[in-house]
């Protein structure tokens, strides 16, 4: 779960970049929708460190950590298309979403329902942005 935790850590912090660095027709409406994205992310770093030390877990907790366990990348820094910011946002909620399958399949009980609600939600937002992309 540590993995997952580090991954969220990192796709909040590109999130933020994103939200400060999105530019591009479509920027109104990002803008606002990455804000939300990173507010949800937020919460959901909290429950996933929670769930962890309900289990005897030690969640990691220094930017060093979350680096080396995340399989999520920094954004680069500066200006980025919006088209961009998408196709990277829905690499980065699959790679969650498979991270969440994962620890779900090994069937703790008390860990389970937290990872049907990130699934559920990962899969939403796989799917919005899927239909952001596709051309008219």
């Amino acid at each position: 779960m540590n993995q997952l935790l580090s991954s969220l850590e990192v796709f909040y912090h590109k999130l933020q970049a994103y939200h400060w660095y999105v530019k591009g027709l479509n920027f109104f409406t990002l803008h606002t929708q990455l804000e939300s994205y990173y507010d949800q992310i937020a919460q959901q770093i909290d429950t996933v460190a929670e769930t962890m030390l309900m289990v005897g877990q030690e969640p990691a907790s220094t930017l060093s950590e979350f680096l080396e366990l995340s399989t999520i990348q920094e954004a680069e820094h500066g200006y980025v298309s919006g088209k961009d910011v998408l196709v990277a946002l829905k690499a980065d909620f699959t790679e969650l979403y498979n991270q969440a399958k994962a620890i779900q399949a090994e069937g703790d009980v008390l860990v389970s329902p937290t990872m049907d609600e990130l699934i559920t939600s990962y899969s939403k937002s796989i799917w919005m942005i899927s239909q952001s992309l596709m051309e008219e």
